[in-house]
């Protein structure tokens, strides 16, 4: 079974497709070394886009349907024209120490799959985090924008890229201003159209067997 679900999760990029970056430092010690410019601080994306103003978490829960994504993802870059018909369900939790349950449905090889996964809380209304393997393997997730009855635009952050995903609680098409605000949004971190990657509004994955739930709960390591 690890295959399969190891599949799974690169093919939907454990559904929020960001990825890390490494940089490597090379010269001979018997070189001098030219003088580097003063580095400008890093700047958290996230840290610059606040959650929505007194965002309601139990407004929050339901089904949410994908309908477009804006990222510089690999696996969206090189196959966004073969996404898959993806939807979210949210189950808010009772008080705010208590995380966020998320069911992701969506396909693999024409076989419906479900992922479980679970967001923490954090202080700010929100903002939750969905947790690593390690700390550094973490996902920020910022509610940007929303009014909870026809659509949201949500931010993933991991490890200083964000993707922006836009959801709507029906696959009806949304509203022009709704698009051109996600757009703007999707603008502003860099992610212009050649980013955007819409997605299918039709054969959603319904009821899904035993044998294709992926339980990422705490997290996925250490699943069969």
């Amino acid at each position: 079974m690890a295959g399969p679900w190891r599949c799974v999760l690169v093919a939907v990029a454990v559904f929020v497709c960001l990825w890390g970056s490494t940089e490597a430092v090379g010269g001979a010690r018997s070189r001098p070394r030219p003088q580097r410019r003063p580095r400008k601080p890093k700047v958290n994306p996230v840290e610059q886009t606040p959650p929505a103003q007194n965002v309601d978490i139990q407004q929050m829960g339901g089904t949410w349907y994908l309908l477009n994504s804006a990222s510089k993802c690999s696996h969206l870059m090189k196959h966004g024209t073969k996404v898959e018909p993806t939807v979210i369900t949210l189950t808010p939790p009772s008080t705010s120490a208590e995380p966020v349950s998320v069911s992701t449905k969506t396909r693999h090889n024409h076989q419906c799959w479900e992922i479980l996964q679970v967001y923490t809380q954090t202080p700010t209304p929100g903002h939750l985090t969905l947790k690593g393997d390690r700390p550094e393997e973490n996902t920020e997730v910022v509610i940007g924008e929303t009014d909870y009855s026809s659509y949201a635009v949500i931010y993933y952050q991991k490890k200083g890229k964000i993707t922006l995903k836009l959801y709507g609680r029906s696959v009806d098409n949304l509203s022009e201003p709704v698009l051109e605000k996600f757009e703007q949004l999707a603008e502003k971190q860099g992610l212009g159209l050649a980013y955007l990657f819409p997605f299918p509004t039709y054969s959603h994955c319904g009821t899904v067997d035993q044998d294709h739930v992926i339980n990422c709960v705490p997290t996925c390591l250490g699943n069969p």
